[in-house]
């Protein structure tokens, strides 16, 4: 009961001594979950797509996803954010800081840290039998949890929105330049038909709020912090101290060695008849 009591003390203080971070929280759905979806209006027939419902995350949303924790998101937050100071901070802290500055190793972090950091405190979950997403954000500081996750989001919608308003500009100049040279009445009228979609295209797309991902419960965060979970923890721990503190002891019980010594056979078996 004393280990026990010894190993929980240990553990309730270890986890006291760690700091929480704040938790930035925000539900995004796909577009392409909407009959106007940017991606719909976008092809050639508007209306008669396949199912609106579609679970697995693919086209526009898919790229939406994979922006967020890309290595042009990670440069965002260290040249926009305060991420590289906070950061530099943890990594002189104590207990690693001194051992770091006495071992000569590096200090300063870098964009390979930032990245790091992002692919650890960053989560993109699928919510169960739901096309929504919950992007989730961990950091120390609340207000900076909140600020990352919204330019996380702005970066992943604009990457989007970029690739393919840039993508219909160059199909745009494409077709004109060939309209420009071409004299056969049939293929003009088919490249007009071309550079009307195409136009439409880069309509949708400047005129649309949303082109891959809809916000469904916009970011926000928690007044208190909830990582690690202390309550949580600290259940697991009086459960964990005894099992540790009980299993170790038998442990040496069991290997301790037998000073008694060997029995002699006249000790070990009485004769047969004595009284």
């Amino acid at each position: 009961m004393l280990a026990a009591l010894l190993l929980f003390a240990l553990l309730v203080a270890a986890l006291w001594q760690m700091p929480q971070r704040y938790v930035a929280q925000a539900i995004v759905a796909p577009a392409e979950t909407t009959s106007i979806a940017t991606s719909t209006l976008l092809s050639p027939m508007p209306l008669l797509g396949g199912g609106l419902l579609d679970d697995r995350p693919s086209g526009n949303f898919a790229v939406y996803l994979d922006a967020l924790r890309s290595p042009e998101a990670a440069a965002m937050l260290a040249r926009d954010t305060g991420l590289l100071q906070h950061l530099d901070g943890l990594r002189t802290a104590w207990p690693l800081g001194p051992l770091r500055r006495a071992l000569g190793l590096r200090i300063e972090a870098d964009l390979d840290d930032v990245q790091a950091w992002l692919e650890q405190n960053f989560a993109a979950t699928q919510n169960i039998a739901t096309v929504t997403f919950t992007l989730t954000l961990a950091h120390r500081d609340r207000a900076a949890a909140l600020d990352a996750l919204q330019r996380l989001h702005a970066l992943a919608e604009a990457k989007v929105r970029e690739d393919l308003g840039a993508l219909a500009r160059r199909r745009i100049a494409a077709i004109e330049a060939r309209l420009a040279a071409e004299g056969d009445l049939y293929l003009r009228n088919a490249l007009y038909d071309l550079l009307g979609q195409q136009q439409r295209s880069a309509l949708v797309v400047a005129a649309d709020e949303a082109v891959a991902a809809r916000i469904v419960s916009a970011p926000m965060v928690e007044l208190r912090p909830s990582l690690p979970n202390r309550t949580l923890l600290v259940l697991l721990f009086a459960l964990l101290a005894p099992m540790v503190s009980l299993t170790g002891i038998l442990a040496l019980v069991l290997l301790r060695p037998d000073r008694s010594g060997p029995r002699g056979l006249g000790q070990a078996m009485p004769a047969v008849g004595a009284e």
